[in-house]
């Protein structure tokens, strides 16, 4: 798969399975998406949704997906694939698809994820995507990862932790801009101490995520099936 994330939250299977598949809690974590629903289901078919990202307060991007998942696995893990498209001619990605993998062990859950999309708008889709929007998007899906180990381990509820986010943010700018108007020289120093000191423990971070896959990193079977739907 084209982009990779993975973390381990300290956490029941339960808790993190009903965070990650209900659609109202996972949008409430996911920077990538502002809407998820569940569209009517037909029986003995997987699971259809649709989903929105506001890029602008008076625009959302909007597309359709397909999703399935494996709850009772023999080695107690679990699994859920998904394919996705939009439509809109505004969305960069036009189609795609990845997977959700949840391994137990170490007091915890091992979650990672694995995806890959294909861009729209030919070779100028092609650099954007190489040069922007891609590490955008690994970035947004490392810091929502730990936004969700966040609140699945500390309690801390994903518009709280945002809210943390922001303040962390402005106190970092601030402190640049005083280093530039005590000195001109010393707006380096100010943005490399704004850029390389460590979060809060209460801020999510993508930095905390592992973003390259193992050796042998596989797709389940299950996105397989998916991809004849």
């Amino acid at each position: 798969m084209g982009l990779y994330i993975e973390t381990h939250i300290r956490a029941g299977m339960e808790t993190l399975w009903e965070r990650t598949q209900e659609p109202a809690e996972h949008q409430r974590w996911d920077l990538r998406f502002t809407e998820i629903d569940y569209l009517p289901r037909v029986a003995d078919e997987p699971q259809r949704f649709r989903y929105a990202t506001r890029v602008l307060p008076f625009l959302a991007v909007a597309g359709t997906g397909v999703s399935a998942g494996e709850r009772h696995r023999a080695g107690g893990d679990r699994v859920s694939a998904l394919r996705f498209a939009s439509p809109h001619p505004l969305s960069l990605l036009a189609e795609g698809s990845g997977y959700w993998r949840y391994v137990p062990g170490d007091g915890g859950v091992r979650f990672l994820t694995g995806y890959d999309y294909r861009p729209r708008w030919g070779r100028f889709g092609a650099a954007a995507d190489r040069l922007l929007f891609r590490p955008l998007m690994g970035w947004a899906t490392a810091w929502s990862f730990d936004r969700l180990r966040l609140w699945c381990e500390d309690g801390i509820t994903p518009e709280r932790s945002r809210t943390y986010w922001q303040l962390e943010l402005a106190v970092r700018a601030l402190a640049v801009v005083l280093c530039a108007a005590v000195h001109p020289w010393a707006l380096l120093p100010g943005l490399a101490a704004a850029v390389l000191v460590p979060p809060s423990s209460r801020t999510p971070a993508a930095r905390r995520c592992l973003r390259t896959p193992p050796p042998k990193t596989a797709a389940p079977r299950l996105l397989a099936t998916l991809e004849h739907r």
